[in-house]
């Protein structure tokens, strides 16, 4: 018998380079389950749909915003989705909508992972896709930096009722 041990539980946030909005929102998520002492219960990452910034740190821009708010994510890297996240994680989710139309391609039907919006998790937020900030300035950085803190929470309290953690 192996005793107590609880696998962690996998989730993953993607957008499209891995740069601003899923690592801002995995930033996000983090500190939420740090706060919550749930480190040990979750593994946490970002990806992108694309590998354009593959080992790039995040926007700088979000970098900026992240911290002024508490959160440090100066050592997340960008990473490509890959075949094996979707039996790797046990969640996976889009930012935006073509996010999602793409990991609906890659996931096959063998995929172990729930495939969601993150935006589903927060319902208040009016709005199903979270906004591409990088074309923006610093106003679209720190609303994508909201939106990605108050759906982490929502979240990290939704994972919690379903793990009865």
């Amino acid at each position: 018998m192996m005793g107590d041990a609880v696998l962690p539980y996998g989730v993953l946030f993607v957008c499209t380079g891995n740069i601003c909005r899923s690592p801002t929102a995995e930033g996000a998520f983090r500190r939420h389950v740090r706060e919550a002492g749930l480190e040990k219960r979750f593994r946490i990452d970002s990806a992108g749909t694309t590998g354009y910034h593959a080992g790039d740190p995040p926007d700088s821009r979000s970098l900026s915003v992240a911290l002024e708010c508490g959160v440090a994510m100066d050592d997340l890297r960008a990473r490509r989705l890959e075949q094996s996240d979707f039996h790797e994680f046990d969640l996976i989710l889009a930012m935006d909508g073509g996010h999602m139309a793409e990991m609906r391609r890659m996931a096959g039907a063998e995929s172990r992972a729930r495939l969601s919006m993150f935006l589903d998790f927060l319902p208040d937020a009016g709005r199903a896709d979270v906004p591409d900030p990088y074309y923006g300035g610093r106003k679209d950085f720190l609303y994508v930096f909201e939106l990605a803190d108050r759906g982490a929470r929502a979240l990290l309290s939704h994972l919690r009722g379903e793990m009865g953690i």
